[in-house]
């Protein structure tokens, strides 16, 4: 008699499928790295400060690996102790937005790349002091070379191979991605309560897909005006468009436990006082402290695996490498 385990399999695979299509959150995938070498590279570009001004600052400073692809600030610090004018995003599943900054004016993760460098505030040097400084660097030069086939370092070369690297930085796994899989002991009846809750209220309306956010601009204060600690204005200083003010880019709730402080702002400093400040000013709605608590649940069921990889060496500078001035 033919073994029916097949078929029972395929049903099962079927069914789970199945089952998370019919959600508006839908599973993180692994990353596929098409490229390890550029990969590699631009997880030693990430993690260099040599590439700002004051030999201090790197990528990792504001969108720290260990801490949740952020930097848990309210605003990040740049050169000289600048205080940031908004919310250090995280870096982690960022490539699966639809654009990157707040305001959505970078739209590839490549764009990104390059900004901070040579942003006065931020890291404060620029592409062309960079570029000499890596250019300087013998085994930076070799393993240039390698992966683009040239001695010359150029800064296209050197954000997509850090945009490569970025897009490692996926979170699958996590307890959420399980249940949607077809696990049901994956989430306690807490978090599926809080899961439930958050969708009837209407949550997901702006939080879906795989990075639940990240795939549209909306504004920040749909019932309410809210009133933001940031000068940032949101989505019209790209489009000079004024139906666009106080539009941002919404933000992923993926890891969101670990990403503190909320909003562009970073004017949430708990993920409850995040909820309640949502419910409120963007769906009218004023949760109890038990319908808080339930939806908080369950998006600390949303963390994933975290990037895990043998910290970079960096190589050594050069005799001839220009010498950082920290506190210029």
């Amino acid at each position: 008699m033919r073994s029916l385990f097949p078929i029972a399999l395929a049903i099962t695979m079927t069914a789970s499928a199945a089952f998370a299509a019919d959600e508006p959150i839908q599973p993180i995938a692994a990353a596929k790295i098409a490229n390890p070498a550029m990969a590699e590279l631009g997880k030693k570009l990430f993690f260099d400060p040599r590439l700002s001004k004051s030999g201090f600052i790197s990528c990792n400073s504001c969108h720290n690996l260990s801490m949740g692809g952020t930097d848990n600030l309210k605003t990040s610090i740049g050169h000289n102790w600048n205080k940031g004018p908004i919310n250090a995003p995280t870096v982690l599943n960022s490539s699966l937005n639809l654009a990157q900054f707040w305001d959505g004016r970078a739209l590839t993760l490549q764009d990104q790349a390059g900004g901070p460098i040579a942003n006065p505030g931020e890291m404060a040097s620029t592409h062309t002091l960079a570029l000499s400084v890596l250019q300087s660097i013998p085994a930076y030069v070799a393993e240039y070379k390698k992966v683009f086939n040239s001695d010359k370092i150029t800064v296209d070369g050197v954000t997509k191979a850090i945009a490569t690297f970025e897009e490692t930085l996926v979170t699958p796994n996590a307890r959420f991605d399980k249940w949607l899989k077809g696990d049901k002991k994956a989430l306690t009846a807490t978090e599926l309560a809080g899961y439930e809750l958050f969708k009837d209220s209407g949550c997901t309306a702006c939080h879906n897909g795989a990075a639940a956010g990240g795939n549209t601009y909306q504004k920040m204060g749909v019932v309410e005006p809210y009133t933001a600690s940031s000068p940032a204005e949101g989505r019209v200083a790209v489009t000079k468009d004024e139906a666009d003010r106080f539009f941002f880019k919404v933000p992923t709730l993926r890891n969101v436990e670990l990403t503190y402080p909320y909003f562009h702002d970073g004017a949430a400093t708990t993920l409850s006082s995040a909820v309640d400040t949502m419910g409120r000013i963007q769906l009218g709605k004023k949760f109890s402290a038990e319908e808080n608590g339930k939806i908080v649940a369950f998006l600390k069921t949303l963390t994933g695996d975290q990037p895990a990889f043998m910290l970079p060496i960096l190589p050594p500078s050069n005799d001839s490498t220009p010498q950082p001035k920290p506190f210029d």
